[in-house]
């Protein structure tokens, strides 16, 4: 499975710095030796909203190519989402098999499309703002709807991760990813209800 981290200017790296914390053990412990992942971007680096300079694997890739999406929020998704560029490299995900967010990156998922018709969460400060984009704005930490997986507000990345974790690998090697990374708050039950879980 190959996977594109989304980054951009003022994004909040922790959005997606849990997930894939979480879902990059899969790799660390032999259970997907397949795993590989990018930093992708629209220019050579990206500057979060704490001032860290990361480095782009990858300059506006085609993001079809790649079985998963994950998309950062922060406070420039309310900017983002009217830069036709930007969206329009968004728009490349459409083949992508997995499409995940975390906080206001559910934003970005909703402006490109892929949330039409689709239940979803997002930072609860901006659960308004999520809902001309999707079917149902959902009140929960972790949401999935097909293959579409969006999280809550920041630290809700971690629960994310290993809820997808759970999702592709099954219940006992999502306990175990859990165990390593000593987390105990994990939320992914409260998503059993919802169409797709």
């Amino acid at each position: 499975m190959k996977m594109a981290v989304i980054m951009f200017d003022d994004m909040t790296t922790l959005d997606f710095a849990g997930f894939l914390t979480a879902v990059t053990w899969l790799k660390r412990l032999g259970y997907r030796d397949d795993l590989s992942w990018q930093y992708c971007a629209i220019g050579p680096s990206a500057t979060d909203d704490r001032g860290m300079v990361i480095a782009a694997d990858a300059v506006r890739p085609d993001l079809g190519a790649y079985d998963l999406v994950l998309v950062p929020g922060g406070m420039a998704t309310r900017r983002l989402i009217h830069d036709l560029s930007f969206m329009e490299w968004i728009g490349t995900a459409g083949p992508t098999t997995y499409k995940t967010s975390v906080c206001t990156g559910a934003l970005l998922l909703g402006a490109a499309g892929f949330l039409a018709g689709k239940r979803a969460t997002t930072n609860p400060l901006a659960y308004e703002l999520l809902e001309p984009y999707c079917l149902e704005t959902v009140r929960r930490r972790v949401v999935r709807d097909g293959h579409v997986f969006t999280g809550g507000g920041i630290t809700a990345s971690v629960d994310l991760g290993i809820f997808f974790v759970a999702t592709i690998a099954g219940e006992a090697v999502a306990c175990d990813v859990q165990r390593h990374m000593d987390y105990p708050y994990y939320a992914g039950e409260d998503t059993r209800d919802l169409p797709g879980a």
